[in-house]
């Protein structure tokens, strides 16, 4: 077990001092000596610097740190040791992983510096210890190397795209929703140069028309009110690669963005209302999400519509009458949806809506020939095809479906030929290959003659 939870194992049967039983003549081993380093000064946690780290940053709550760590009771006994185990202890500060000692300590440290940390029982395992090798409100001393500390990653992939560190803690564990209104201040800079800074307020999923890039938004639904952090975002949360002609930001710009949220409300969920607000609300973003589609503005648009997937999905309970407008409005929702992503050039959501669509409607038009374009997108160009020419079957004076059926056919045609020539340099190489080893074994069993006929001559 790690100090996260417990201290280590070890030999059973050793005795530690108590805070009530240490006197001046027990301390001779590990002098209780230190910089006080509690909110209160009481004295909980005493650090004393034995290597000095480098730079001026320190970690931040939220950071995963990284560190080696030797734990002893005060009269000298190890009872737990990441360095014997040869690995590297890691945890995310201030987020209550470790004891209170450990988030205090190690968020005054820098990277290479080495400290000792002496701490008292509450700031430690308390009354109840750590049985058997921690008894009841026993003084620990720890010698801690901070050798690396890196910011929290809140992409849902975690791909490094946007990375927070926080600045000051926010209240609560509630967070901003889609749709959520909310009142921030933000400074954004590039390159250390700041070329936005405001309070706005504004609903979550509306920022792309505030000139916002789509990883604050996201880093918002991350954030408690009244939390101020700082975040790195890379350019697929940013402004991608064509940059920002209004901000002067080049393309594949890395970001940075100090966001504080100062309050925020909360959008309705889908289990908060009942199936007619569902429907109004459902109503109102479809036009807003044409609105913004209209404008070009088609990932602000693709939120508008998952909105409507979300409250009408799993919507059982509607009068026949009502839930032919719920599946319309579904049916609209995914087709759009589609369209969206084949602008944003992710083919495969395109497909995965278009397949939502054909679940409500099999034979719909607009669903079959945009899956067909997605398929195309994914070069899958034999089941592209068939979805085209399932286009002219059901609905033959579409002509666009008959170009794209002939697309189809030159790039599957492309492909054969691609295939036997490459089929062919194969077959080539392989062919060259047997006769190099036919030669090889030729001329092996030539060499044995000739031996054999020396051999004779002797």
């Amino acid at each position: 077990m790690h100090v996260a939870t417990c201290a280590s194992q070890g030999a059973r049967g050793s005795r530690t001092m108590t805070a009530e039983e240490v006197t001046n003549e027990e301390q001779n081993n590990i002098p209780m000596e230190g910089e006080d380093i509690t909110q209160k000064k009481d004295g909980g946690v005493l650090k004393l610097v034995k290597q000095e780290g480098t730079g001026t940053e320190l970690p931040m709550t939220g950071d995963k740190v990284f560190v080696h760590y030797v734990g002893t009771l005060l009269d000298g006994t190890p009872f737990d040791s990441s360095r014997e185990r040869g690995e590297k202890f890691s945890f995310e500060l201030g987020k209550g992983q470790v004891i209170k000692a450990w988030d205090l300590g190690v968020a005054t440290m820098k990277v290479g510096e080495i400290s000792q940390l002496i701490c008292k029982p509450e700031y430690a395992y308390g009354t109840a210890g750590s049985p058997p090798k921690i008894p009841p409100n026993a003084i620990l001393v720890f010698q801690v190397e901070l050798f690396e500390f890196r910011g929290e990653d809140i992409t849902e992939g975690e791909d490094g795209g946007i990375i927070r560190r926080i600045i000051t803690k926010g209240e609560g564990y509630t967070k901003p929703n889609e749709g959520a209104a909310v009142e921030v201040c933000l400074e954004g800079s590039c390159e250390g140069k700041v070329f936005d800074k405001r309070e706005l307020k504004f609903e979550l999923g509306d920022g792309e028309s505030l000139g916002l890039p789509s990883g604050v938004e996201k880093a918002l639904t991350a954030m408690e009110q009244g939390e101020e952090s700082l975040f790195i975002i890379k350019p697929k949360y940013g402004y991608g690669n064509t940059g920002n002609s209004k901000y002067n930001i080049p393309g594949e710009a890395t970001l940075q963005y100090k966001l504080k949220l100062t309050t925020f409300e909360k959008a309705k969920e889908s289990w908060e209302m009942n199936s007619a607000e569902k429907l109004e609300q459902s109503i109102i973003v479809k036009e807003k999400g044409t609105q913004y589609f209209k404008e070009g503005k088609y990932r602000q648009a693709s939120v508008q519509y998952k909105r409507i997937v979300s409250w009408l999905e799993n919507e059982s309970s509607l009068p026949e009458g009502e839930e032919q407008k719920a599946q319309a409005l579904r049916l609209a929702a995914h087709l759009n949806l589609a369209m969206c992503f084949l602008k944003l050039q992710e083919p495969s959501s395109s497909f995965d809506n278009c397949d939502k669509a054909l679940e409500l409607d099999e034979t719909n038009e607009k669903a079959l020939f945009r899956r067909g374009e997605a398929l195309f997108a994914m070069k899958e160009f034999d089941r592209a095809r068939a979805d085209f020419q399932r286009v002219i079957q059901l609905y033959p004076s579409n002509k666009a479906a008959k170009s794209q059926v002939a697309l189809c056919q030159k790039q599957i045609k492309e492909q054969h030929e691609k295939d036997k020539r490459l089929y062919a340099n194969m077959f080539q190489k392989f062919a060259e290959r047997d006769a190099k080893e036919e030669a090889d074994k030729g001329m092996e069993n030539g060499g044995g003659m000739e031996m054999e006929e020396s051999g004779g001559q002797e």
